[in-house]
């Protein structure tokens, strides 16, 4: 009786199929799940545009940036806290004593809110502070172009300003040229503090390396950027326009060369000081960034969008018409 098997050459010839097909298959299944987290991070933004949309709706305003005591350093809630109530955390709100600062209040800082974190987040984790505990977020507030605060009633050029809520009516670039929200990174690297530029009217850095000129005194914090949801400062909830997407800061700090966030004095720090702030829009989605219009739209914004494009999509009433991008 004749037996039937495989050749070990055939054995092989299946094997070398069957791994090719894998390998075609994969890069397939990798760009599914890369779209599948890509729809959720975008359906994130449009709860979000819907909760600044109740907000107004409720109080004829889109809520500030946040609120500060100049010279005293004391912060006051962030604009995602301010938006709890209309995406679906009102249990979560109700835990606010909007009257006292984030530092007497510990049990909010450390909750984790899902809507305000991007799937593909690598740090979706608790960030210890000494005895105090924060909770990052991926989606910033557009704080403007380059320019911040001026105590102690100056705002700058993006929707949402310190000490000051916007009226849709003040938006006259138009919701749907104006960015409202965009992702950013957790646990992202800056420099704070130095007091430089401390002139009004300085120029826009139109590169790193025209950045760099502004790092000199003041203090390096490793992996602490959009950590704290609760807080609000531009370096924890907001973001600026400087640079487009995902462009690499580097600093070089111990040996070792970081992609950096930048703000010139924290809002609140002094009496008198301006604030400039380079927080750069960033994501792991590859190639580009979700965004957050004002009409409430969300768009996919690529690394290569015009530098000009994307600073006039970050002011509300620089008089400029967009189109398509």
């Amino acid at each position: 009786m004749t037996r039937r098997g495989f050749t070990l050459i055939e054995l092989l010839v299946v094997i070398a199929i069957i791994g090719m097909l894998v390998a075609l298959l994969l890069p397939a299944v990798q760009f599914a799940r890369e779209a599948a987290r890509r729809f959720h991070c975008q359906n994130n933004l449009k709860q979000l545009g819907l909760a600044l949309h109740h907000h107004e709706a409720a109080f004829r305003q889109f809520p500030s940036l946040g609120d500060y005591t100049t010279a005293g350093g004391t912060v006051y809630w962030s604009l995602p806290s301010r938006l709890l109530p209309y995406s679906e955390q009102e249990n979560l709100h109700r835990l606010i004593d909007f009257t006292r600062p984030i530092s007497q209040q510990p049990g909010v800082a450390r909750i984790r809110v899902p809507l305000m974190l991007c799937p593909n987040e690598r740090n979706d984790r608790e960030r210890p502070d000494g005895a105090f505990v924060h909770y990052p977020l991926n989606y910033g507030a557009n704080a403007g172009v380059w320019y911040i605060f001026q105590p102690p009633t100056g705002v700058g050029d993006g929707v949402f300003s310190v000490n000051c809520p916007t009226l849709a009516s003040e938006i006259t670039d138009g919701l749907s040229n104006t960015l409202g929200m965009a992702e950013v990174k957790a646990f992202t690297p800056y420099w704070r503090d130095g007091g430089t530029p401390a002139a009004a009217g300085t120029p826009i850095p139109n590169t790193p390396a025209d950045l760099a000129a502004y790092f000199g005194s003041g203090e390096f914090k490793l992996d602490s950027g959009h950590t704290e949801w609760v807080d609000a400062r531009v370096h924890q909830t907001g973001f600026t326009t400087t640079f487009p997407p995902n462009t690499k800061v580097p600093h070089i700090a111990g040996g070792v060369t970081y992609d950096v966030d930048f703000n010139s004095l924290r809002e609140g720090r002094s009496a008198t000081l301006p604030t400039y702030a380079v927080v750069t829009s960033r994501s792991y989605h590859p190639g580009g960034v979700n965004v957050l219009l004002m009409d409430g739209s969300v768009r996919f914004v690529g690394n290569s969008v015009y530098l000009g494009v994307w600073r006039r999509l970050g002011t509300r009433s620089g008089g400029d018409v967009v189109g398509e991008f």
